[in-house]
């Protein structure tokens, strides 16, 4: 069964109260699709199958078989399968900077705005929309031109609150090294805790955020 974009179970109360709230602002606000709506079904669904099958390998006919619709009715909220990709990325993004921006308003020091952004971003690939953040990296070359185009500009603008916050760090004194850079590898290091990473191991998803801040930020 696809997930549903939901916090994690080793998230706080408070961390999943935050998350529900953004979604909901967000729902009520026409930016993403209500998970319990039909169209938002079918978006957690079309997650799953292309992040499990490829997109390439999934048909119309399987979309609607796995949400248990007819073929047909998926063109009532979509015109084609490629709109389908597209919202599942665009929405993903949406989400995860607004997320990004409300644990960042909470956050008074520079060293907890970056591990507000490491926590963010291990939640989104862990926990409800993880499926939907691979789609993201791996069905990229899969969207059209225009397609991509407008997918990037929104990745632009989760891309600078990260090089924002950790210029603010650099300034601080915490960063020796250049900015992108480090964002560069953080990228990597955080993305490939999917490979190792166990939800019901013995490390939190809030320890393992604490470790990530060690290795990017000098102590004080």
């Amino acid at each position: 069964m696809p997930a549903k974009m939901t916090v994690d179970v080793k998230e706080s109360s408070m961390d999943e109260h935050k998350a529900l709230g953004v979604m909901r602002t967000m729902v009520d606000g026409g930016q993403l699709t209500d998970p319990e709506s039909a169209r938002g079904k079918l978006l957690q669904t079309a997650a799953h199958l292309f992040r499990n099958k490829g997109f390439e390998r999934t048909t119309v006919r399987d979309l609607a078989s796995a949400v248990g619709i007819q073929s047909g009715s998926i063109f009532h909220h979509f015109k084609s399968k490629d709109e389908i990709l597209r919202a599942v990325m665009e929405e993903t993004i949406h989400y995860n900077t607004a997320m990004m921006r409300a644990s960042l308003e909470e956050a008074s020091t520079v060293r907890e705005r970056v591990l507000a952004l490491i926590r963010c971003e291990l939640q989104s690939i862990m926990g409800g929309s993880g499926e939907a953040m691979a789609v993201l990296v791996y069905e990229w070359r899969s969207l059209s031109a225009e397609g991509q185009a407008h997918v990037l500009a929104l990745r632009d603008v989760y891309e600078q609150i990260w090089l924002q916050v950790l210029g603010e760090a650099k300034a601080a004194g915490y960063i020796r090294g250049d900015v992108f850079i480090t964002r560069r590898f953080l990228t990597g290091a955080l993305s490939w805790t999917t490979t190792w990473f166990r939800a019901q191991g013995s490390l939190t998803l809030e320890e393992l955020a604490e470790e990530a801040l060690l290795m990017v930020l000098k102590s004080d």
